[in-house]
């Protein structure tokens, strides 16, 4: 007798249309056993020394692993894709991505969105479409958005809009000193600011799908050990001697560098410098969040 796991894929037997040929039946034996690509732990320190390169040109640097994960559209992640917009001194870059929203981070320069000025150390959303991006000085930001989603979904319209939101860097600063100034507990994840809008305030997310939070870390500390099912894609800002552990494998931090934590690795951050340490992440939480399938936890106990 044949287990029904070793069954092939089946089709209706007499289809009497179209729409019937083009069925398709799995089993509780088969239908849980995909095997996909996993998503390596990827960094891209070349393409953001590429970003910072004195004659880089207006342009977008993608951090792209697609072919490494099975994708068949650029992606960081499966439902994330991040990347380098260099931008020259009076030059617009025309961005127009099918993104839900676009999650920026400015590295270096000054320059203009539609709506609001933007200067070095400002975060920022803007929703998905076009979006030109004009710098007054040479301008090199981080841009993170959830097209491979929609393109999995095979999604033309994509959602209604989201509206913008700007994270001035002074206020980012206001915002890290007050949780500064406040303890923690045993289940407490590190010291972060959270970002989020009116909109999604209870949700507490960034956009519907996505998170984002600025994480620090102490000089001469680590956040313990832990894992979770979102993926995580991570721009490093501030620090010195730092890096990160994933699944038992160091991954050493530079500046501007964008990593990878793939989905459900084990991991924990270490600062052995003298700085306080930065890191900028999003998750494709929200999809977790919504799912009831975050699954944090954390594998090491908390100190005393």
């Amino acid at each position: 007798m044949t287990d029904m796991a070793d069954l092939p894929v089946q089709h209706a037997q007499a289809p009497g249309s179209a729409a019937a040929a083009r069925a398709r039946f799995f089993n509780s034996g088969n239908a849980f056993n995909i095997k996909l690509p996993a998503v390596p732990a990827a960094d891209f320190a070349a393409q953001a020394a590429a970003a910072f390169e004195p004659s880089a040109p207006t342009g977008i640097i993608a951090c792209d692993q697609s072919a490494a994960i099975g994708c068949a559209f650029p992606a960081t992640s499966p439902l994330m894709l991040a990347r380098y917009a260099v931008i020259r001194a009076g030059e617009t870059l025309a961005l127009d991505t099918h993104a839900t929203g676009l999650i920026g981070c400015v590295l270096r320069g000054a320059g203009t969105a539609p709506g609001f000025a933007w200067g070095a150390g400002d975060i920022f959303l803007l929703p998905g479409g076009a979006q030109p991006l004009a710098a007054t000085e040479d301008a090199v930001l981080w841009l993170v958005g959830n097209e491979p989603l929609l393109a999995f979904e095979g999604l033309r319209e994509g959602p209604a809009p989201l509206a913008p939101v700007h994270y001035a860097a002074a206020e980012i600063e206001r915002q890290l000193a007050i949780i500064g100034a406040c303890t923690t507990n045993a289940a407490t994840s590190g010291l972060a600011v959270i970002f989020s809008s009116d909109g999604l305030e209870a949700w507490r997310n960034i956009t519907p799908s996505m998170t984002l939070s600025l994480n620090t870390l102490p000089p001469g500390e680590h956040q313990r050990a832990h894992r979770h099912n979102s993926a995580a894609i991570t721009l490093v800002l501030q620090g010195e001697h730092c890096h990160s552990m994933v699944s038992g494998e160091p991954r050493p931090w530079s500046l501007g560098n964008t990593l990878v934590t793939p989905a459900g690795d084990p991991h924990s951050h270490h600062n052995a410098g003298r700085v306080q340490a930065r890191f900028l992440i999003v998750q494709d939480g929200g999809l977790h969040y919504h799912a009831r399938t975050m699954g944090f936890e954390f594998l090491e106990a908390a100190p005393g």
